[in-house]
């Protein structure tokens, strides 16, 4: 993006300094390999100085929005990828159709006839395509017989059957496990579900502090890593896959991908929230400079900058010591 508004780089790295080795000059960029393997980085001429002809700061704001958003969604476009690679070779759940997993034994469902790998069409006459509406139309019904129509060897079957209104603990008024059943897409397919997955993602992060504050999260599920503890997840999730590529070939290669995949979409979705210091924090400066035509003053502006940068990195310090002190570990 850099490139593509006329912006000089100075330096291209893989992974973090201290720098390791340069490896090669194209034109003024100088190709490096550093020490910390975790992303890489991209240091433009005239970063915070509007005074160095050909560098960022000197750029017309929409030059400056384009390469700032470029990190992020590379990372985020990197992610969707890999989730597209991981549905198009194992399958992926079709969220548009509820289908019957397993069926308790003395239930409603097992009394009524409704079998495992029936595939629930509509509950009460409303058509349904998600368990969270079948939950809703069920608890409407409550000790009524309602009628279900399933989909069962691409035959649709109406079935009455009686909702609990006090159904044993762990059970539901049904008395069933409902999920989604696996479609295989293609690669090309898969993009959209994939897209849809890292969507997901994003809302979780974005709505994490009010789950936070309403105690539906735990701080220690909420909590911040560094790389290290990235490395200690990473570890873990190898070792817990590990007996699986015996029983299952290639499901953990299928689950490390997802790791990553997870891993990549988190970077780019962090990069852009509006923390100085980082790409989204950036982007603030830029949004008045579009709207209004006025440019905050780049004292201003380096300064907010750097004292968000000396946050993180005390923030990163901290998270480094405390993944050496208290590990990460995973739940079995």
């Amino acid at each position: 993006m850099a490139k593509a508004g006329k912006i000089e780089v100075e330096e291209f790295g893989l992974g973090f300094p201290p720098r390791a080795v340069k490896l090669f000059h194209y034109k003024e960029t100088l190709f490096s390999l550093n020490w910390i393997p975790f992303g890489a980085f991209v240091r433009p001429k005239g970063e915070n100085d509007p005074e160095v002809p050909g560098g960022l700061a000197a750029a017309n704001p929409w030059k400056r929005l384009g390469m700032l958003l470029g990190g992020p969604f590379a990372n985020i476009a990197f992610g969707i990828l890999i989730f597209a690679l991981v549905f198009s070779l194992v399958g992926a759940p079709d969220a548009s159709r509820v289908q019957i997993m397993e069926i308790v034994t003395g239930s409603p469902a097992e009394q009524s006839g409704l079998l495992a790998g029936d595939t629930i069409l509509s509950v009460a006459g409303t058509q349904v395509k998600s368990m969270e509406q079948v939950s809703e139309n069920i608890r409407l019904h409550l000790g009524e017989k309602v009628a279900v129509i399933v989909q069962r060897d691409n035959q649709e079957i109406s079935i009455m059957v009686s909702p609990r209104k006090n159904p044993p603990e762990g059970q539901g008024p049904l008395g069933v496990i409902m999920g989604n059943p696996v479609m295989k897409p293609s690669f090309f397919q898969a993009i959209p579900l994939a897209a849809n997955t890292a969507f997901e993602q994003a809302r979780q992060l974005f709505t994490l502090p009010l789950k936070l504050i309403q105690g539906q999260v735990t701080s220690e599920q909420a909590r911040l890593v560094s790389p290290k503890g990235l490395f200690d997840i990473y570890s873990q999730v190898r070792t817990q896959q590990s007996s699986a590529e015996t029983s299952t070939p290639g499901l953990a290669v299928m689950n490390i991908l997802w790791f990553f995949g997870i891993i990549s979409v988190a970077l780019g979705l962090t990069n852009l929230l509006p923390i100085p210091a980082l790409d989204g924090g950036r982007i603030i400066f830029i949004i008045p400079e579009l709207m209004l035509r006025r440019r905050v003053p780049a004292k201003y502006e380096n300064a907010v900058h750097m004292i968000g940068f000396t946050f993180l990195l005390a923030l990163m310090a901290f998270l480094f010591l405390q993944d050496f002190i208290n590990p990460v570990v995973l739940p079995k």
